[in-house]
């Protein structure tokens, strides 16, 4: 399933999240029958003592259902 594999990339990536973003669109846009259109919609992050404690990334994917 595209979603679970976008979840896995970003929750395991050793990247910057702008990288780890990129790749999980990137994976989206490949793994969707019908694919019309993966964006970012929306991503902020949490941080503490100058850590990220959160990440938050909303993907907008549409796709043509048969």
């Amino acid at each position: 399933m595209a979603v679970l594999k976008v979840i896995e990339i970003l929750s395991n990536s050793n990247t910057s999240w702008e990288d780890a973003t990129k790749k999980a669109v990137k994976h989206a846009s490949k793994s969707v029958k019908n694919i019309r259109s993966v964006y970012v919609q929306d991503q902020s992050a949490s941080v503490k003592d100058g850590e990220v404690t959160e990440f938050r990334v909303n993907l907008k994917i549409t796709f043509e259902v048969n």
